[in-house]
């Protein structure tokens, strides 16, 4: 392909705004236009033409699309593009449903064309280093995973609750960082603001390969927190996504002539190391990666089926808080496995 890739963006709200930011700093990609029926409310599209409809802006000519519309709209607006030929980057989550993502996914996949989701943690500074390190063993035997995302309730969000919106990413940053699907998941949620869909869940599941994992997510606090946190045979690593800090908390080894607490297998504290890590913003790297999937180079784009994977956990952690039992995220629909490999 000649010349840079040609982008559009869908949506022009508060995700839309950053979106068009870095769009216009990615070396091989030009914002060459934008569209949102609900008009322009950042002035985000400066001299870069304005649209009215996705039609309109598809027939200016586009290679490349950023759809970051309310959930419900995704599969409206995936579908259109993948009909047109159009590779998308679909804001997270996937779709309302996992019906409606797999329908997404079925229709890039079968069109031959990049599909990817905004699972931007992917591309977290300490995340990514996180990961690597347990691939190497850093951490020996995994144990356990426990995650908190709470804040103040973003204005934005009107159509999906606290699961769908921000539990995803924790879902799909545990399996990703593990290399292990969810079996099962067992939550509590709550509707404390008056507001029709969940503010608060807890949920605790268990991965494949046996990791216990512990979620709270909220839009009920004063203060924002990101944390990944990640327990194992060799000490915890401790991931700030907000400050894209890594520090790793070594077991300690405290020798002891006194028989009856030699038995006991605890551990002691040990050093403590915070990593120097190279600190890139991550709807960057996010963008970079989608650029090179369309361009046929190695990629870490998410894929729509990772989406689709996340979302039906995210199901199944709605369904387990109204029934009030555990629920296998498989039992919710078919999926391939490994798709964290």
């Amino acid at each position: 392909m000649s010349g840079p890739l040609r982008a559009g963006l869908v949506g022009a709200g508060m995700m839309g705004r950053h979106h068009a930011r870095v769009l216009r700093q990615v070396d091989g990609v030009e914002l060459v236009g934008l569209a949102d029926p609900g008009g322009d409310p950042h002035s985000v599209a400066g001299a870069t033409p304005f649209h009215e409809s996705v039609a309109s802006l598809v027939d200016q000519g586009i290679d490349i699309a950023v759809v970051a519309v309310p959930t419900a709209l995704h599969e409206t607006v995936g579908l259109q593009l993948a009909e047109c030929g159009i590779h998308a980057l679909i804001e997270k989550p996937v779709a309302s449903t996992p019906t409606a993502a797999l329908r997404l996914t079925e229709a890039f996949e079968s069109s031959g064309l990049v599909g990817a989701v905004g699972h931007i943690e992917r591309f977290n500074p300490a995340l990514r280093s996180l990961r690597s390190r347990l691939g190497n063993g850093d951490l020996g035997e995994i144990f356990q995973v426990a995650t908190r995302r709470q804040g103040p309730f973003p204005a934005r969000i009107a159509d999906v609750g606290v699961v769908k919106d921000l539990a995803t990413h924790d879902i799909d940053l545990t399996a990703w960082l593990c290399r292990s699907d969810f079996v099962s998941v067992f939550g509590q949620s709550a509707y404390k603001s008056g507001r029709p869909h969940e503010d608060l869940v807890a949920f605790s599941g268990r991965l494949a390969d046996g990791t216990v994992t512990n979620h709270l997510v909220n839009w009920l606090s004063p203060f924002k927190e990101r944390l990944t946190i990640v327990t194992g045979s060799r000490g915890t690593f401790v991931a700030d996504t907000l400050t894209a800090d890594l520090t790793f908390y070594e077991n300690g080894t405290v020798s002891t002539s006194w028989d009856t607490v030699a038995a006991f297998r605890g551990v002691a504290e040990g050093t403590v190391t915070r990593f120097a890590l190279e600190k890139k913003e991550p709807l960057l790297a996010q963008h970079e990666a989608f650029r090179d999937a369309v361009l046929g180079l190695p990629s870490q784009a998410v894929s729509l089926r990772d989406g689709l994977q996340a979302l039906v956990v995210a199901e199944a952690a709605i369904a387990s808080a109204a029934r009030h039992e555990v629920v296998d995220p498989r039992s919710l629909l078919p999926l391939s496995t490994g798709a964290y490999a």
